[in-house]
């Protein structure tokens, strides 16, 4: 199965101590790489993100993005800072003895001192853990997404590997035709020449000329490069790399079938290989 470099997934989830969402989106990439923002308070994730993802996929650019919304309910349990108030308590009476005539504190403007509460540290343990449960089921729904859009990318290349069969077909079944007529042409011509012609040198001349046109070989290497594609379509590992390698050997016998066309369908039907390549190769960009 062919996976596509292409997808978007989503995923929320409601706990106690507030909302947690995934966003992932990811497009293609020859390598594997992670662009990942986290809240403040959630920064310490991003080791174990790197890793959970990349056990997941083989390339793309990824983007993570994780929100964090903490309950707006969820009671702040407030601590009094007794070293400080202490300190803070006793600096203001030695601060009354200088004064003539010294004003009252009383502990509300003790606790309105910056410092003398703090507010006590949430544990992020069960936040952290349920945030990475939540990316492993993005990351489910992502490889869905990209398993779908491979599908639909498998069957344009199907048809399109379908296409170049029959152009290399229909380009096989005329080289007999192709070879008779070149030799009718240019006996032709030699027939024009009124001079004493050696019929070995010129047997040996229409022999080198027909090597020169012949396309057996480039025709067998386009047939079995369409084979070969095929069969990696069909297999279920990334195989980006491999069909990028064999659109470039493609496209290399469909160039050198036209140079050595003969005729003008012969080059039509390379061109319309090389477009067909073309389209391909764009498809094969995004899969994985």
């Amino acid at each position: 199965m062919i996976r596509s470099m292409t997808a978007f997934a989503r995923q929320e989830r409601s706990t106690e101590w507030g909302t947690l969402a995934w966003e992932l989106r990811s497009i293609n990439h020859r390598f594997l790489e992670l662009s990942i923002r986290l809240p403040e308070d959630l920064r310490g994730l991003e080791p174990q993100t790197r890793e959970h993802v990349a056990l997941r996929l083989n390339r793309g650019k990824v983007e993570c993005h994780l929100r964090f919304q903490p309950a707006s309910l969820a009671p702040i349990e407030l601590v009094l800072n007794k070293e400080f108030v202490s300190r803070l308590v006793q600096t203001s009476r030695e601060v009354d003895r200088l004064l003539y005539s010294s004003a009252p504190v009383n502990s509300l403007d003790i606790l309105r001192w910056p410092g003398a509460l703090q507010a006590v540290e949430i544990d992020l343990g069960p936040v952290c853990e349920a945030a990475l449960l939540l990316l492993d089921e993005t990351l489910d729904s992502l490889a869905e997404a990209r398993a779908r859009e491979g599908a639909r990318l498998k069957v344009v290349l199907e048809q399109r590997c379908d296409a170049l069969s029959a152009l290399v077909t229909q380009v096989r079944a005329r080289l007999p035709e192709i070879r008779a007529r070149f030799r009718e042409r240019l006996a032709s011509r030699l027939a024009e020449i009124k001079a004493e012609l050696d019929p070995a040198r010129l047997e040996q001349e229409m022999a080198l000329l027909a090597q020169k046109i012949d396309v057996d070989e480039e025709m067998e290497r386009l047939g079995s490069h369409v084979e070969e594609m095929r069969r990696t379509l069909n297999q279920n590992e990334p195989v980006g790399r491999r069909l990028d390698f064999l659109m470039q050997e493609l496209n290399r016998e469909a160039n050198t079938l036209g140079s050595k066309s003969a005729d003008i369908e012969t080059t039509r039907a390379s061109m319309e290989m090389k477009v067909l390549i073309e389209q391909m190769r764009e498809q094969i960009q995004n899969i994985e």
